[in-house]
């Protein structure tokens, strides 16, 4: 382990389970967090019972200091001050740092993307990327800023995926992944001071907007390849489903299995509304 990975004390900010990818790749290159600071916990399941982010729990199991701060307030400041974080470092956080908590530190902040930015800003790159069928994928560090996803670029890193188009979580899990490894190789550098910046081109920005359970619904009229990047983008939450008319009544069909095949969209498992999951030929019938 380098001196800079002894002597760095930085605190990283993330929230859903992707985000403990880059934080995994950052402890495995000797960078391990002095504090992980994360969303509250919130009601989740049948029960509503108070669940931990995926981040929490994966810190809790590494034996790291955790905060979660109802707000981003003068008194959270104060305590990364106590504490004498130097850095700080963001992966999918979920919310946008004020100026005054970017100024925490010896060092500037840093914030990981998975998208070539300035394309695909926001708060849904990766389903974006794959529902624009954007082959061109990668992952970004930027020197962060006030506005979202917006400040310079530190690092980026284009990656090349086999057999697109690709799911969700396993888009996911490579860019976010990779990521990790970008801001760990580029962090020694950074620290230093001889990284250099580029200011992104806003003109080219493209912003992507947060999923709603509506988006899953499949267009019959739509292109198959299209329903078929929906499926992929969809998959988990929102999923992708489509109404059928039964007896006066629009019922809903969730698509639970599917594939792109010699052109076509082919639907093969389904879950009908009140029903259990079941192929979609015995449902046809």
């Amino acid at each position: 382990m380098s001196s800079t990975n002894k002597k760095l004390s930085f605190a990283f900010f993330g929230t859903p389970e992707f985000a403990t990818l880059v934080l995994k790749q950052l402890i495995a290159a000797g960078f391990s967090p002095a504090l992980v600071v994360t969303t509250p916990d919130k009601p989740a399941g049948r029960g509503l019972a108070l669940t931990p982010s995926p981040v929490k729990q994966f810190a809790a199991n590494e034996h790291i200091p955790v905060l979660q701060p109802e707000k981003l307030d003068s008194a959270f400041i104060a305590t990364l001050q106590e504490k004498n974080i130097e850095l700080i470092i963001t992966a999918a956080f979920g919310k946008i740092l004020p100026d005054s908590l970017l100024a925490v530190g010896k060092y500037p902040p840093l914030n990981v993307h998975p998208s070539l930015l300035p394309k695909y800003r926001g708060t849904s790159p990766v389903e974006s990327q794959i529902l624009a069928d954007e082959q061109d994928v990668g992952v970004s560090v930027i020197h962060m800023d006030a506005e979202m996803d917006h400040g310079p670029i530190v690092a980026q890193k284009k990656v090349v995926i086999q057999n697109w188009p690709i799911s969700r979580d396993a888009l996911n899990e490579i860019l976010w992944t990779e990521g990790g490894r970008l801001v760990a190789e580029i962090l020694p550098s950074w620290i230093e001071g001889n990284s250099k910046e580029t200011p992104q081109d806003h003109t080219e920005a493209t912003i992507t907007k947060k999923i709603s359970k509506t988006d899953g619904l499949i267009n019959q009229a739509d292109p198959d390849r299209e329903k078929y990047l929906k499926y992929l983008a969809y998959e988990g939450w929102p999923g992708t489903y489509f109404f059928i008319e039964k007896n006066g009544k629009q019922l809903r069909i969730k698509i639970t299995d599917a594939e792109f095949a010699d052109g076509q969209f082919i639907i093969k498992k389904v879950i009908p509304e009140g029903k259990k999951e079941m192929e979609y030929k015995d449902f046809v019938k």
